[in-house]
C-alpha cells in the first residue's frame, strides 16, 4: 500500500487523539489538536494511505520562532508500524522545517529509539540537558 506524507495536511481532532492515544499508550484525552498546532507549531506531517483512508501516522514539528525547530510526537498507527512510515514522517519533517528556514531540528528521544533517530532518521548525538518540571 503506497503512503501519502503531507506537510500540514489535514486531521481531525478525534482521529490525531486516537492515534496519538494509541502510540503512547493512554486512554484518548479529546485534545484540541488542530488549535494547539496552529497556535504552537511550524507544522506537522500527516501519513495516510494513498486512497486517503485513517491517519497511519503523525509527526509535530515545534519551533521557536527563528532556526530552531523541535520534532514532538511521532506516533505510527500499529498496523503500519516496521514499514517505514516513521522514518519517511521524519524525512517530510525535516523538508518542511528547511524550506520554512530552520537551521536546526532537534529531538529528544528514550534510549530505546536512540537506533531509529540516529540510524534510520539521520540526527546526531549531542550532549543536552533536560529539567523536569
Amino acid at each position: 500500500m503506497t503512503t501519502r506524507y503531507t506537510w500540514r495536511g489535514p486531521f481531525t481532532d478525534d482521529e490525531l487523539d486516537a492515534l496519538h492515544a494509541e502510540g503512547f499508550g493512554h486512554a484518548a484525552q479529546a485534545v484540541a489538536w488542530r488549535a494547539r498546532l496552529e497556535r504552537h507549531s511550524l507544522g506537522w506531517v500527516c501519513a495516510r494511505p494513498a486512497d486517503g483512508g485513517a491517519l497511519t501516522g503523525f509527526v509535530n514539528v515545534a519551533w521557536d520562532g527563528g532556526g530552531h525547530a523541535f520534532l514532538l510526537d511521532t506516533v505510527v498507527a500499529t498496523t503500519a508500524r516496521r514499514t517505514g512510515v516513521g522514518s519517511r514522517l521524519v524525512a517530510a519533517a525535516v523538508d518542511g522545517a528547511r524550506a520554512a528556514g530552520c537551521e536546526w531540528l532537534h529531538v529528544d528521544f528514550e534510549p530505546d529509539l536512540r537506533a531509529y533517530y540516529l540510524d534510520a532518521c539521520g540526527f546526531r548525538s549531542t550532549d543536552a540537558g533536560l529539567f523536569r518540571l
